[in-house]
């Protein structure tokens, strides 16, 4: 048996400043025994919670199923270890695999290179044994895999997600600097929203806050769209309790009231985008969106506001947006009575230029980017 068989255990990646919300995600989906790690949560589930965070997470980036932890002091003994893996339990030589590793602290000193050695492993196994090898495919593989060494302390664990769970499936175009689909799916999740009253964002962009809004509120799982997942190699994959996790996301949908889900932009080409993107979720087209300068808005009252105003990498990078960022809290004020708004700060700085007294503040990382997101209510 592999590890992950004995124990249940598995190790949600995530980003560290939104592990709060992750671990309470898991929870709701089935995990227990979580316990918060760099860079992830670890947490118990059977396989058919396994299946369900993987096809429902908003939030996480991918499932990690370990197959073997040992002592790994150099390539060689890594290679050797990789070699004793019955890789005919997850692929045959011609389907495809993708190696991905992360080291820390160990006398393997690159990531690249533990993942090269591993694929070597693999690869000379199934030459060994049949003949010829699988193919390397690092965009689209069939299986795959994932090597931690930390402290000369190593993991093989199988990607159980397939693949980065942020890919959603529903951006087929995008514009300049786009904010990445979990941390809008975050900043959502943060801001309470029950699906009952409107929400509204007037700097939409490519309408990543819309979409994920419409998943939430339509309880669709994040992984609809996608067509395969990691856990189905798994030896011990069970298909008809896929089928089952399957037919109960089916049966929890729920429709939307018109007009839930609003959202403008000044930008043509962005508002063309949002609606390309929307469609492939929402083909009745609920999701409102409209070319408008924010300024432009009569009122926005009884609202959820949530936007992720332009900065730097999105405008021309030494322009001062003082008074911009000015004028959207003038907006906020005068025309966003009983409203609350979320608003994300890519750059710092223009949190004060605002002129509103926030009422909670996260630490939201973007990329590169130690962003903040900032609450505002309007009385």
């Amino acid at each position: 048996m592999y590890e992950y068989q004995q124990s249940e255990r598995y190790f949600a990646q995530a980003a560290d400043d939104i592990k709060d919300i992750v671990e309470a995600e898991l929870l709701e989906l089935g995990a227990v025994d979580t316990s918060i790690s760099y860079r992830g949560i670890y947490f118990n589930a059977d396989p058919e919670s396994l299946y369900r965070i993987n096809l429902h997470s908003r939030l996480i980036n991918r499932v990690l199923a370990p197959l073997k932890t040992f002592n790994c002091h150099s390539d060689k003994y890594l290679y050797q270890v990789g070699q004793q893996i019955h890789w005919e339990d997850f692929l045959n030589p011609e389907q495809t695999l993708a190696v991905f590793a992360s080291v820390t602290q160990s006398n393997i000193n690159h990531s690249k290179f533990a993942a090269l050695r591993l694929k070597d492993a693999i690869v000379d196994y199934f030459r060994e044994r049949d003949g010829k090898r699988p193919s390397i495919d690092r965009r689209n593989p069939d299986l795959w895999l994932n090597v931690h060494i930390e402290k000369n302390v190593a993991i093989i664990s199988v990607d159980t997600s397939g693949g980065s769970l942020h890919r959603r499936g529903y951006r087929v175009e995008t514009i300049q600097a786009p904010m990445n689909e979990t941390l809008a799916a975050s900043i959502i999740r943060y801001t309470e929203w029950d699906g009952q009253t409107p929400i509204y964002d007037p700097l939409c962009g490519s309408g990543t806050f819309l979409c994920e809004a419409y998943l939430a509120a339509t309880k669709t799982p994040s992984a609809n769209l996608r067509s395969k997942f990691g856990f189905e190699r798994l030896p011990d994959f069970d298909v008809e309790l896929w089928a089952k996790v399957k037919k109960d996301a089916n049966n929890q949908l729920e429709p939307i009231i018109n007009n839930l889900i609003q959202g403008s932009d000044i930008d043509s080409k962005a508002v063309a985008t949002a609606k390309i993107n929307s469609a492939v979720i929402d083909p009745a087209a609920q999701i409102k969106i409209i070319q408008k300068d924010i300024f432009e808005i009569e009122k926005l009252e009884n609202t959820t506001i949530v936007c992720n105003p332009p900065y730097g990498i999105r405008m021309e990078k030494e322009k001062d947006l003082s008074t911009f960022y000015k004028d959207i809290g003038d907006f906020l004020k005068q025309r966003c009575t009983n409203s609350t708004a979320f608003i994300y700060f890519g750059d710092r700085k223009y949190i004060k230029q605002i002129g509103l007294r926030s009422s909670k503040k996260w630490i939201l990382s973007n990329g590169g980017l130690d962003g903040r997101l900032v609450k505002y209510e309007m009385y």
